[in-house]
């Protein structure tokens, strides 16, 4: 097993001042950034390839990544490939036969203007001649009247004609009104001659926002009611013609909406009908409206699961389906690529000043510290833009010219996330009130680490120390005993518990069906998930049991097999600078993570990083006090005692990190 001292040199962040200093540029004013969206998206080369491809023989894509590592900066770079000047304009007509089946017109791009401009001005000619015809012949009843009220000497002729004019007048008017509404057509979509594709975000949008709508007609007779097509409504799929449509979060689209999302994908056009049934538009349908897109459709891991079986497979079945990167490897190429990044950012901002070399250093570092394994740099570029931006405003605050190294140092301990600031706020409690132990040797309590934002949006971690407590008492039942876990526990984590109770009696010798075993995870308030508190478990358990001391100044942290074997659990990082920040001494963590410290400066030489292999490693550096040989002489004793006389093949130990 390497030594904590073999490891030293390599727990902080690499140094970047010489590399920095060979750059040509002196701020990122003068780094070149590249016109083409998609050449400014970073470290997707994989999903770029086939983002060209898919634009160019117009096939829908599936992006699957975490937040922030380029999805819809992708999507939106494909209209980029598409032709330009072959978009049309949707025209919407009323319909003679069935008022409830608005015709549908397709001209090219500009025209639809002119068509409903043409329109709008014979219906206003129109207009104006029968008004002057209808006040012609008003004017010649009111002479009648009058002189009818002269000869007469009675003033009642002329009144009711008066009265009876003006009534016909309002009425010619409405009718006239309603005829010269269905005689103007509606313009549903419309483009310019030379317009690029569009693109159109619908992440969020309701089944009427996304596949069109029919308004409701309050007045719906007596001559008042507005004609059908003029209440027609095009969906965000009918904007997209010719284009690229972009639903981010698509498993939280309605399966519904999905199912018609598949319809209009597979027909090429979907008609504009009312999506309420309560709404007078419920009875309204279009001639079908063409929506011939490009679908990209966007969303975490989980989101797969939540999309239509049917919808997936035709975008496989005519498409591609992308997996995000969430890192690269941490070479010249990728850091000139995050320079570039960084100017990116400035010039998008347009209220920040450029940065010097320093400050494009720190943001470097940074992105090598958030990525949580040495030699990668992380691509959740999203959250790297906000520390660009607040370093930036501080700059602009300070009134400096450029945004130099101090600023992002200052920047990081604005911009830190929500979780990390409730454990800053966590581990000031626990100062108060002594939660966690960090000098001496009590039986049977372990400081176990624990990460906040395990299974959150955010790529940065947010370590916290927790202590573990076990008691042995007698069962109290006659079944036998049991082990009994407190603290808010999920199931991943119950069952890590009882996992351990095979190494329990394999490295105590004592059958644990004999005892009921108490393991209680102190101040878990928001619940505790995953098996990285294993072997602190174990080694609470197994002092308890043996009523040997455990070093109060050292934590750990890592997963168990059934047969004693550390494995690599994540946010090692984020849970040693929390054990540093309480004052505790020295952490053990599974070997296979020692790759992935990433320590800051300021915990450097603050407290001693021991990788350990089994739990055997583990009890020699965390018991402490006189039985502790007695202990290990048995342990060595029982483990020579069930070695096999011939080699076996080793277990497999490797899997992914458990966060």
């Amino acid at each position: 097993m390497a030594t904590s001292d073999s490891w030293g040199s390599t727990l902080g962040l690499s140094d970047l001042e010489d590399w920095i200093k060979s750059k040509s540029f002196e701020t990122t004013a003068d780094v070149k950034i590249p016109p083409q969206l998609v050449d400014q998206v970073i470290g997707q080369d994989e999903a770029v390839t086939v983002i060209r491809k898919a634009a160019e023989q117009k096939r829908h894509i599936i992006l699957i990544g975490d937040p922030g590592t380029g999805k819809s900066m992708l999507a939106r770079s494909m209209t980029d490939f598409l032709p330009k000047g072959e978009m049309q304009d949707v025209i919407a007509y009323n319909n003679p036969e069935d008022q409830n089946e608005p015709k549908i017109r397709i001209v090219p791009a500009g025209k639809g203007r002119e068509i409903v401009r043409a329109q709008k001005l014979e219906a206003e000619q129109k207009k104006a001649q029968k008004n002057s015809s209808w006040l012609m012949l008003i004017m010649m009843f009111v002479a009648l009247g009058a002189m009818v009220s002269w000869i007469q000497k009675d003033f009642t002729p002329l009144l009711i004609v008066v009265v009876g004019g003006l009534v016909l007048y309002w009425l010619g008017r409405s009718f006239g009104q309603k005829r010269e509404a269905m005689l103007i057509p509606k313009l549903l979509v419309t483009h310019k001659p030379d317009e690029p594709a569009p693109f159109i975000d619908a992440t969020g949008a309701h089944a009427g926002a996304l596949l069109g709508d029919v308004k409701h007609d309050p007045f719906q007779s007596g001559g008042l009611e507005t004609p059908a097509h003029e209440r027609l409504e095009p969906g965000a799929i009918h904007k997209a013609n010719r284009g690229v449509l972009f639903i981010d979060e698509i498993n939280l689209l309605r399966i519904e909406s999905q199912q018609s999302l598949l319809t209009a994908l597979q027909e090429g056009e979907f008609s504009i009908l009312g999506q309420s049934e309560r709404s007078s538009g419920a009875m309204v349908k279009s001639e079908p409206v063409p929506c011939n897109f490009i679908l990209v459709a966007a969303g975490n891991l989980d989101a797969v699961s939540g999309m239509h079986p049917a919808l997936r497979s035709r975008i496989r079945g005519y498409g591609y389906e992308i997996y995000m990167r969430s890192t690269m490897p941490d070479t010249e190429e990728n850091r000139d690529k995050l320079i570039k990044f960084v100017a990116q950012e400035v010039s998008k901002d347009k209220k920040i000043p450029h940065f010097d070399k320093g400050a494009v250093a720190e943001i470097i570092r940074e992105a090598q510290r958030r990525a949580g394994r040495r030699g990668m740099l992380t691509l959740r570029l999203r959250e790297l833009g906000g520390l660009v931006r607040v370093a930036g405003d501080i700059a602009t605050e300070r009134n400096a010219s450029v945004v130099e190294s101090k600023h992002v140092l200052e920047a990081k301990k604005i911009a830190r996330s929500l979780e990390q600031q409730v454990t800053d706020r966590a581990v000031e409690r626990r100062k108060d009130y002594s939660i966690s132990l960090t000098e001496g040797a009590v039986v049977g309590i372990v400081n176990g680490l624990a990460v906040l934002n395990a299974e959150s949006s955010m790529s940065e971690f947010s370590g916290i120390v927790t202590p573990i407590v076990a008691e042995v008492t007698p069962p109290q039942n006659k079944e036998g005993g049991k082990i009994i876990a407190t603290g808010k526990l999920g199931e991943i984590a119950r069952e890590s518990v009882q996992n351990v109770s095979a190494l329990i009696k394999k490295y105590t010798g004592e059958d644990i069906s004999n005892h009921d075993i108490h393991v209680q995870f102190i101040g878990t308030y928001d619940g505790i998930e995953g098996d990285s508190a294993s072997i602190a478990v174990a080694t609470a358990v197994i002092s308890a049991f043996e009523e040997i001391e455990v070093d109060q100044s050292c934590a750990m942290t890592g997963s168990l097999s059934v047969r004693g074997q550390v494995l690599p659990v994540g946010g090692v990082t984020a849970k040693i600078e929390a054990a540093a920040e309480i004052g505790l001494k020295k952490v053990l963590i599974p070997e296979e993570n020692m790759k992935d410290v990433l320590l800051e400066d300021k915990y450097i030489g603050k407290i001693e990083v021991i990788p350990v292999r089994t739990l055997n490693d583990v009890l020699v550096h965390a018991l402490v006090g006189s039985r502790k040989e007695g202990l290990l002489k048995k342990l060595a004793a029982l483990v020579a005692a069930k070695r096999p006389s011939s080699p076996s093949p080793l277990p497999v130990t490797d899997r992914a990190a458990v966060h």
